[in-house]
Formats: C-alpha cells, structure tokens, sequence
C-alpha cells in the first residue's frame, strides 16, 4: 500500500554541513498495517514523512501510496490520498475558527468552497457523531473556538480532521510527544478507535518505546537514513522495552530512552 523506495535525500549539498538525511531507504507498509517508526534523534524519521506528504522533493528515489507512484506530487495535490497529525498540538487546526469550521475545512480540504454556507444542519450532526468517539464532550462544543481548548482536545481533534476524509495513508508524526502522559493516553484510545473504525494504514513516529510494543503491527528502526532494524507481528510479540533500547545506535541515546 505504502512502498518508498531508495530514497535518498542530502540536505546543504557540498558545503561543510552538509548532511545525509535519507540514505537509499526502503519501506513498504501493507494496506490497513499499523506501522511504528523509532529512531535516534537526526536519524531520519521527520525527513522521511515530509517525503511520503509531498512537503519534501527527494533527490532520488520514489513513493508509491494505493499502487500509485506519487512522487512528484506536492502536498495539495496528495492531500486526498495522505493526512498528518502533527506534534505540536497548534498545527493542523485553526486557531480563530471554530470546531464546526475545522471539520468542514478538513472535509473539503481538496475542493473550493466558503465555509459558513456549507455548515449544514446535516453537517453538524455528523461532526457531533464522529467528535463523540474521543469521549471528550467535543460533540457539545461545536461552536467553539479551536484556540479555547486543551492541548489534549486539540490534538484529538486535529486526529479527527486527519481521519474524517477516509484517507488512504495516515501519518503520525510524534503526535502524543507534547502531551502529558494521562492525556497521551486518551489520545493513544482515540487513535486506536479511529484506526479501527476507517480501517487506515497508519504509519507513526515515536520516542515512547512502550507505545512502540503496544501499538500497531510492525516497528521499523531508522538509523543514519535508512531502515537499520525491521520487527514482524510474530517477534514483536515478545519484544521488550530494553530489547528496542539495545538496537539504538548510542549510549546517549540508550540512556535517554531508559529514563
């Protein structure tokens, strides 16, 4: 469903910063996997997700998402195919609008269209069904504005938009990193329930090894730019947290995880 294909992608060419970001990297995700990707810091976990949401062009190489080489495609023109939740609580939403407005504006994300006259009564009914999965009360505050609300509540609602549009690949980019660990939590449930619900391929980046074992069907380490460590549903069974720690490139990095 998913298959990058060596890419390969060098930041400040020839100048003596010049850095390795994707070295010929491979990875193929089956459709409705829920892939994990761990990795050191610079390893090129980041890198990797602008290139498969059309944010970054790759020097060489190829993306392919549902059989489709997409490579050449810019953000906009994948946004129907790939969807991303970010880290930071603030991306992905507007501020100033209102929950309503959000959902309408991640529903016609590809297609041109005022906001207010498209806000239906049929509309908001739907919004409130799909915003009472998370068990937040979000359903109730439609007409709240974005910037009012928790992290926590961003962050889920922000999954919500990501999902609403059914797409064929969803992108988790470290999205529970700047929670506290209770609402991390509750993020993680509503993930898991909307994964199930639309039946996604999900592929999410994380420093948390314990989301790593607990999550998802497959964990792909990244080292250097390329995929250093592949982990089946069979074997990932049995994994422990010291297990993922040992394969980490660096004491540093070992002793960071640990704690």
């Amino acid at each position: 469903m998913l298959e990058v294909r060596d890419a390969h992608k060098v930041f400040y060419r020839g100048k003596a910063d010049e850095k390795v970001a994707l070295n010929h990297l491979n990875l193929k995700l089956n459709s409705g996997e829920f892939g994990i990707i761990i990795g050191s810091n610079g390893a090129g976990k980041s890198t990797m997700l602008n290139a498969i949401s059309g944010a970054l062009s790759l020097d060489s190489g190829s993306v392919a998402i549902g059989g489709e080489d997409v490579t050449q495609l810019p953000v906009h023109l994948r946004a129907a195919r790939v969807t991303r939740v970010f880290q930071d609580p603030m991306k992905g939403t507007a501020a100033s609008m209102t929950i309503a407005e959000n959902m309408l504006l991640a529903e016609l994300r590809d297609q041109r269209r005022t906001l207010r006259p498209g806000l239906t009564a049929a509309r908001r009914e739907l919004y409130r069904e799909r915003l009472s999965t998370l068990k937040l009360g979000l359903e109730d505050r439609l007409d709240a504005r974005v910037d009012l609300l928790s992290g926590g509540q961003r962050q889920s609602l922000s999954l919500v938009m990501a999902v609403s549009t059914s797409p064929q690949l969803l992108l988790l980019d470290e999205h529970t990193a700047a929670l506290d660990p209770r609402t991390a939590d509750l993020v993680m449930a509503a993930t898991v329930r909307a994964v199930e619900a639309f039946k996604l391929t999900v592929l999410m980046v994380t420093h948390n090894m314990q989301h790593a074992i607990d999550y998802g069907h497959r964990v792909f380490m990244l080292d250097a730019g390329r995929v250093k460590l592949e982990i089946g549903p069979d074997e990932k069974r049995g994994i422990t947290v010291p297990d993922l720690i040992a394969h980490f490139s660096t004491k540093t990095d070992r002793m960071l995880l640990a704690n």
